[in-house]
C-alpha cells in the first residue's frame, strides 16, 4: 500500500468528529484549535504533517534494516524456473523482474568534490537535468540571498564501488529565478542549455554555452549565445527535428514563442491559457504544450499563425493544470501528469485515456514525470516528498521511496533514472537531490 496515500486510516479505527481529531497513540479524542501559529500545536496542517513525519521515518528505518525487499515469492531464481516451466509469459516475465530491482535498491551517499571547495554543499538542488548519454547533469541550486546558482556534474566518477562526482559551478550567472531547463544541440550534441525563468518584470530567456562550466581559464569562455526578455516563461524545449532545425520553444502566458537561435527568426502562437509543459515531436514537426487549463494540443511549427485561423491539431483535456508531458518514443502515446495528482498515457491516434497510474500527489507543483521506456519504469517524485516508481506496461505502483529528509515545500527531491549513470559503461540506478545532498540508488 502506498504510505501516503493512507491518511484517513485513522477513520477505521475511530469516526472523525468535526472540530476533533483522534490521537490512536492517546486513544482520546482532542479538540482543534483556531488558528495557524506556532503557539497553537493542535492545528489540522501540523496534525498530518506530524503523521506523515511518523511514516517517514518508519519507512526510513525499515529500509535501513533492510526490510524493505520485495513480496512473498518474488525472487530471481523463482521467477527464472515459471519462465523456463512456461508459467510466465515474457511480459509477465519482465515485469516481475523490473519489480524485484525497484524493491531491492539501496540508497547511498554520492560525495561532490569541487575544484571550488565553496561551490560543493552549500545551496540547496532545486532541479538537476540529465543530458542524453546521462555522462553530466545540470544542476540549478537556491542561494540563500535569493536566486538560483548552476552547475555541472560530471557522472563519470560513479562506480561500483566508490560513489564521488566532480562539480563544476558558473559564477557569472546567479540572479535569476529559473522555472524549466532543458539541454539544446547546437553545436553538437548537448552543447548548451535553455534556461527560462522570471528575472525580475518581464522573464527572460537564455541559451547557455555548457562549455561555461569547465576547469579552463575563466577568460577562455563563450558567452550566452541567446538572451532575451519576454513574459513570464513557464517552461521550454528543444526541437531535434531537422524540419524545425536550431529551434527552441518557450512556453509564456497565453502564448508560445518558437526561436531559430541561428537567424533569429521567431513565430508566436496564441493560446488560451499559460502554458506549463512542452515537447517536441523528432519524427513530425510538432510541439505539444500542457496548459493550466488542462488542455493538452499540438501544433505543426512550419505553419503561420495566422489571425482566426487556429494552431491547434491534437487535443486532449485534463480536469486539472498540466505540469509535465512525455511523448514516447514511438510518438503514437504521450504521458502527462497533473495538479490534480492524476498521470494518464494518451493514445494520440485515438486522443483517448489508456492508462493511469495511481498514488501520485500534486496539488499545486510543477513536478516532472521520467519515462525509461527501456526499463519499462514511470518515476515520478510528489508533493508529499515521496518518490513513486510505476511499471509502464500495466501501470502497477512497484515502490515508493521516503526522502531523507524532513518533507517541506523547498525539500521536493528532483531526480534522474538512467540504466547507464555516467555513459555507456556507467552504473544503472536513480539520483535523487534534496536539500544539499546527493543520493545514488543502485538498480541491478
Amino acid at each position: 500500500e502506498d504510505p501516503s496515500s493512507s491518511g484517513s486510516t485513522q477513520n477505521s479505527v475511530a469516526p472523525e468528529l468535526p472540530g476533533f481529531y483522534y490521537d490512536p497513540e492517546k486513544n482520546r479524542y482532542f479538540r482543534l484549535l483556531p488558528g495557524h501559529n506556532n503557539h497553537n500545536p493542535l492545528t489540522k496542517d501540523s496534525i498530518q504533517h506530524k503523521a506523515m513525519e511518523c511514516k517517514r521515518l518508519r519507512l526510513l528505518e525499515e529500509e535501513e534494516k533492510q526490510k524493505k525487499t520485495t513480496r512473498a515469492g518474488l525472487n530471481s531464481s523463482v521467477l527464472l524456473q515459471k519462465r523456463q516451466l512456461g508459467l510466465l509469459s515474457s511480459t509477465s516475465y519482465c515485469r516481475l523482474v523490473h519489480e524485484l530491482k525497484v524493491n531491492c535498491m539501496q540508497r547511498r551517499k554520492i560525495e561532490i568534490h569541487s575544484p571550488d571547495s565553496s561551490v560543493a554543499g552549500t545551496n540547496n538542488f532545486k532541479i538537476i537535468v540529465a543530458d542524453v548519454a546521462c555522462e553530466r547533469i545540470f544542476t540549478v541550486n537556491d542561494v540563500e540571498h535569493g536566486g538560483c546558482k548552476y552547475g555541472i556534474i560530471n557522472l563519470s566518477g560513479l562506480g561500483k564501488e566508490s560513489l564521488t562526482v566532480e562539480m563544476y559551478d558558473n559564477l557569472y550567472f546567479t540572479n535569476r529565478k529559473v522555472n524549466s531547463v532543458c539541454w539544446a544541440s547546437l553545436t553538437h550534441p548537448d552543447s548548451h542549455l535553455c534556461l527560462m525563468g522570471i528575472a525580475e518584470t518581464p522573464g527572460c530567456a537564455s541559451l547557455l554555452p555548457a562549455s561555461l562550466f569547465s576547469s579552463t581559464n575563466p577568460g577562455d569562455r563563450p558567452g550566452m549565445l541567446c538572451s532575451f526578455k519576454i513574459s513570464t516563461a513557464w517552461s521550454c524545449a528543444w526541437c531535434l527535428n531537422p524540419q524545425a532545425d536550431n529551434c527552441f520553444s518557450t512556453g509564456l502566458t497565453r502564448r508560445v514563442l518558437v526561436t531559430n537561435v541561428v537567424t533569429g527568426h521567431r513565430q508566436t502562437f496564441g493560446t488560451s491559457s499559460d502554458v506549463l509543459a512542452q515537447q517536441f515531436a523528432t519524427q513530425t514537426p510538432v510541439l505539444y504544450n500542457g496548459c493550466r487549463s488542462g488542455e493538452i494540443f499540438g501544433t505543426d511549427v512550419r505553419q503561420r499563425n495566422r489571425k482566426g485561423q487556429s494552431c491547434k491539431a491534437t487535443r486532449l483535456f485534463h480536469g486539472s493544470a498540466v505540469t509535465s508531458i512525455h511523448l514516447m518514443e514511438a510518438e503514437h502515446y504521450l504521458m502527462a501528469a497533473d495538479m490534480a495528482g492524476k498521470i494518464k498515457l494518451w493514445d494520440l491516434r485515438t486522443a483517448k485515456c489508456v492508462k493511469q497510474y495511481k498514488g501520485h500527489h500534486n496539488e499545486y507543483a510543477l513536478l516532472p514525470l521520467h519515462v525509461n521506456e527501456e526499463e519499462g519504469l514511470l518515476i515520478a517524485v510528489g508533493q508529499d516528498c515521496y518518490t513513486r516508481i510505476w511499471s509502464l506496461q500495466d501501470a502497477h505502483l512497484l515502490r515508493t521511496i521516503p526522502s531523507p529528509h524532513a518533507s517541506s515545500k523547498d525539500a521536493i527531491p528532483s531526480v534522474v533514472f538512467s540504466s547507464r549513470l555516467g555513459g555507456s559503461r556507467g552504473v544503472p540506478g536513480l539520483l535523487m537531490a534534496v536539500k544539499q545532498d546527493l543520493y545514488h540508488f543502485s538498480y541491478n
